[in-house]
């Protein structure tokens, strides 16, 4: 039976689009889809009144060669801004001041973030025992037993909210950090990870999120995603697959649903790089095991709350990357964004433009609330923490009611079960940001392996 394409990838988000193109440049005929009508997931730019909105992730972190090499075979390695200096500094709310995180051993010890007896208490860390190899601790248990309580809720506790949106208390530290996994096991410290390790990361072409540079594009992050698009043979949006089916004999079998109707189209390979939940109803009929897996994962809904305002009515400084919010705070938003600040051509001048962010597994309620009473209540939070007096010129809301997938306790066992099903599937792979990490650099790192595996099986 005629084939349709070597590899059919269904999903257009930067996992998709990347595992898509890797396989096409290795000489394989690959056929991409997407139910919606563009691709990119959840990466998307727009401008309104000369401002550039990010209405998914506002940057990535340059932590692998393979984005240089990314970005030179799309044509847009000119296209790519680094981070504002100033981006370095951040702040973290502590008793309704914002304080900067303190970046070298002295600030830490002058900051008033943490108590006395916190910055005392590091001196034990090298000490502590580290954990047994096989368990499975949370964030907060692990963060709590090394670093203490107080660096928990006022360094991790926002820190986790800003990336995963998430919960240290319900996160794995093995799935969601596996580096500082890594380092307590291989060193028994994490301080002495971090000195020891010192001259093995130097080594290493890639770098640390700590140490790597933060980068977008002139005219923002959708500029990676239309561009990887660009390059692709053949890409239908607009295409939802609805159920998926191994052929006898080999190869699967794909229904594909659009305005024209439905069609049927068939590879040796299928990537599903949808998230979990359309993953798992794709899977069901067949691999009962993964799509329970599947299910399990959670994604919490986020909102994004884009403000613009006038500089004068700001009177902070915005000399920085954003802010983050404890939950200790008790506050309504998770964090926000400096974004005019972050890269250059944001917003016009005499123009500041905020990214906030709003509910998560802290609140997720307050991220499925009306647009106009979040948006008043942005604006309220604005108010109490950067003393901004006046309503914004305009504001714009993204909701994900599905947003970032969470790497809870037991993740390892259902991305066990996910490998299970590939080596039991044959040409049947999982690429999305629920698998090997959530940053636009993690998902582009783990389309690269699975292009590799994908390939490899096809010789």
């Amino acid at each position: 039976m005629a084939l349709d394409a070597d590899v059919l990838v269904i999903g257009g988000g930067i996992s998709g689009l990347t595992v898509a193109l890797e396989l096409q440049r290795r000489g394989l005929g690959v056929l991409l889809t997407e139910a919606a009508p563009r691709v990119g997931g959840a990466i998307g730019s727009a401008r309104k009144e000369g401002c550039l909105i990010e209405t998914g992730p506002n940057s990535t972190l340059e932590t692998t060669p393979l984005i240089g090499a990314l970005l030179q075979e799309t044509g847009i390695a000119g296209e790519r801004i680094y981070a504002n200096p100033e981006a370095r500094k951040r702040f973290v709310l502590r008793g309704g001041a914002l304080i900067p995180v303190p970046l070298s051993p002295p600030a830490f010890m002058r900051t008033p973030l943490f108590s006395w007896r916190t910055k005392l208490g590091l001196a034990r860390e090298p000490f502590v025992k580290r954990s047994h190899p096989e368990a499975e601790e949370t964030v907060a248990q692990f963060v709590r037993r090394r670093l203490g309580a107080e660096f928990l809720d006022y360094a991790i506790n926002p820190f986790v909210a800003g990336v995963y949106a998430g919960d240290p208390a319900k996160l794995s530290v093995r799935a969601a950090f596996p580096r500082l996994f890594e380092l307590e096991q291989k060193y028994g410290s994490l301080i002495r990870g971090q000195i020891l390790g010192a001259r093995e990361r130097k080594r290493n072409p890639e770098k640390s999120k700590q140490a790597a540079p933060m980068l977008s594009f002139r005219e923002g992050m959708q500029t990676l995603t239309d561009a990887i698009a660009r390059k692709l043979s053949a890409v239908s949006v607009a295409s939802r697959a609805s159920a998926l089916e191994p052929m006898g004999g080999g190869g699967w079998k794909v229904t594909v649903e659009s305005a024209a109707g439905e069609k049927t189209l068939r590879a040796r390979q299928v990537v599903a790089a949808t998230p979990a939940l359309a993953a798992a109803a794709l899977v069901k009929p067949f691999a009962a095991d993964a799509a329970k897996a599947l299910e399990a994962i959670i994604y919490p809904p986020v909102a994004s709350v884009v403000s613009a305002y006038s500089r004068d009515d700001v009177p902070h400084a915005l000399d920085g990357f954003g802010f983050l919010v404890p939950e200790k705070e008790q506050r309504k938003i998770l964090g926000t964004i400096f974004s005019s600040t972050l890269f250059e051509n944001r917003a016009p001048d005499g123009v500041v433009l905020l990214t906030t962010f709003v509910g998560g597994m802290r609140q997720p309620e307050l991220a499925l609330q009306a647009e106009d009473a979040m948006a008043a209540m942005v604006g309220q939070e604005l108010d109490a923490l950067l003393k901004v007096k006046t309503q914004p010129r305009w504001t714009r809301i993204t909701r994900w009611e599905r947003a970032i997938p969470q790497y809870t306790v037991g993740h390892l066992g259902r991305m066990a079960s996910l490998e299970a099903a590939e080596r039991s599937l044959s040409g049947l792979y999982f690429c999305a940001n629920f698998r090997g990490g959530i940053s636009v650099a993690d998902c582009i790192k783990s389309a690269h392996a699975m292009a590799e595996r994908v390939a490899s099986s096809a010789r």
